[in-house]
């Protein structure tokens, strides 16, 4: 009943809203349902219809074929953290302190008076839910209280439901949070988590490596859950722990409840996997399936995460009218802290494809990731070379759904809906890529900034693209990045670096809407 009259207010009130508002009365009434699907780690060249050759993918096929596949789509940035904040925000992370990879324990990173996708998309009458993995911090200045409920979070971003894995799988504390409150938790047994010193009599990875039954290759030797030795130390919360062999189905089934219960009226979903991110446990039947080891696996679990949904639109007579987006939050690792013998198991497989490096590197591979878009009858199928930036989202599907953002939010977001649509295939004219340091896209020339940060990661081999001369590709002739042209293009590099350094300065992306403060003046 409590649920019946919160529906009916919130549409009450909706329609009020586009009443005022004609314009956006129709954007509502012709506007998709939009299913955002966003993957963990999975790289440039690991779907089959990438060229993947490691691991059988038939939904992700399937959205290649009845969609629009994108050759030159990135995150923003070669890590978690700030490409999903850059995607919810349309703010480069870089340009907000404490946007870096964060721990388990951390405080909310987006403030509450920002906006967001989701309160773009809720103020036009969507219904706003977020399931799987977060990483973008729970509660206020602090840290989260993991035993109440915790304030703020995805409620105060905007969304009307959520399920979440707070940080990563190997990053405790490893419970699940529904509408900000732990999933079956026992107040009798309080959670405490810490990320400095030890807390409980819990088991370590360091201490008794003879409870795991996954090795941590460097590092990750904390606190032991379900076999799995984490990155800090928790204690308590017994009840509420999950299995890592259970996550996939268990964010899929609130998934489908969420596509269920929404299906009368407009809604936005945001899926974030966690495969195929560390510690790889997937669900038996996909352990065995891919010829490239577990990590093979784990993308063939997700591929069927995908399937589960792409079906249910299918089922519920909504496929027509939603649009789908499937993509990556950075690029792919192989190594990135178990021994789960994906290293030497890859037999082939290039997660990468023809690009060079991968998560945490400044090269190509660290950003560009896949990206299908498919809107039956409204987007025609095919390849687009356009190149595409995830901080766009926000300004493209605020234009979808016929609203504006507000002047000084979203200070990096462009309208890039003639992109999504396969309308523009040449997309934006720059666009910043965000690692140890940062690099600036400028059509097909790609410049990095000097770094002396290492030159390789010392467990997988790959190239972090740091370079104390700084770096400069032409892209069309080299996709690889295998030449450096920073002594012949001289007059490029001068380009780049003027262009990215008035980036940087003027706060906001050249086409974006003035901040406020310009605004009102």
């Amino acid at each position: 009943m409590n649920r019946l009259r919160t529906l009916c207010l919130q549409s009450f009130l909706t329609t009020l809203l586009l009443y005022a508002n004609p314009e956006m009365a129709w954007a509502a009434a012709s506007a998709p349902n939009i299913l955002f699907i966003m993957a963990d780690d999975l790289g440039f060249g690991d779907p089959a219809c990438y060229g993947g050759t490691g691991v059988k993918t038939p939904s992700m096929d399937r959205l290649a074929k009845e969609g629009l596949r994108f050759t030159d789509a990135h995150a923003t940035s070669a890590t978690c953290t700030p490409s999903r904040y850059a995607f919810l925000t349309g703010e480069y992370p870089w340009r907000k302190a404490g946007t870096g990879v964060l721990p388990g324990d951390a405080a909310l990173v987006i403030e509450p008076m920002q906006t967001t996708l989701a309160t773009v998309l809720k103020q036009v009458g969507y219904r706003t839910g977020v399931v799987g993995k977060w990483h973008l911090g729970l509660g206020a200045k602090g840290g989260p209280d993991w035993n109440g409920h915790i304030r703020p979070g995805p409620s105060e971003l905007g969304f009307d439901y959520s399920f979440l894995m707070p940080a990563t799988g190997d990053r405790v504390p490893c419970v699940f949070v529904e509408n900000q409150r732990v999933v079956g938790l026992d107040p009798n047994d309080p959670i405490r988590v810490s990320f400095g010193a030890p807390v409980g009599n819990e088991p370590t990875g360091k201490k008794n490596p003879e409870f795991l039954k996954l090795h941590p290759s460097h590092g990750h030797d904390q606190t032991i859950i379900n076999g799995v030795s984490r990155i800090g130390y928790m204690t308590g919360g017994k009840a509420a722990l999950w299995k890592d062999e259970d996550m996939a189905d268990t964010f899929t089934a609130r998934a489908l409840r969420f596509i269920e219960e929404s299906r009368g009226q407009r809604f936005f979903l945001y899926f974030a996997s966690h495969d195929p991110h560390v510690p790889r446990l997937p669900h038996p039947r996909f352990v065995g399936t891919s010829s490239s080891g577990i990590r093979g696996d784990a993308i063939a679990e997700f591929d069927w995460c995908v399937g589960q949904l792409l079906n249910a639109l299918d089922r519920l007579g909504l496929a027509s009218n939603t649009l789908v987006v499937l993509t990556s939050d950075n690029g792919p690792v192989v190594d990135d802290g178990y021994r789960d013998g994906s290293v030497e198991n890859l037999n082939g497989h290039k997660p990468a494809g023809y690009l060079r490096g991968g998560k945490y590197s400044n090269f190509e591979a660290g950003t560009r990731v896949p990206m299908l878009v498919r809107w039956p009858g409204r987007i025609k199928p095919g390849v687009s070379k356009a190149l595409f930036s995830q901080v766009d989202f926000i300004a493209s599907f605020a234009k979808l759904a016929g609203t504006q953002i507000k002047a000084g939010q979203a200070p990096d977001s462009l309208n890039a809906l003639p992109a999504l649509l396969g309308r523009d295939r040449k997309g934006r004219s720059s666009a910043v890529e965000h690692a140890s340091t940062l690099s600036l896209r400028l059509g097909t020339w790609k410049y990095i900034t000097s770094s002396n940060g290492p030159k390789q990661n010392t467990y997988t081999q790959t190239d972090y693209g740091n370079d104390a001369a700084g770096q400069i590709y032409d892209l069309s002739t080299d996709p690889s990045e295998g030449t450096n042209l920073v002594t012949k293009a001289s007059d490029k590099r001068t380009l780049c670096k003027e262009s990215l350094n008035k980036i940087v300065q003027q706060g906001r992306m050249p086409g974006n809407p003035a901040p406020r403060s310009e605004a009102l003046k």
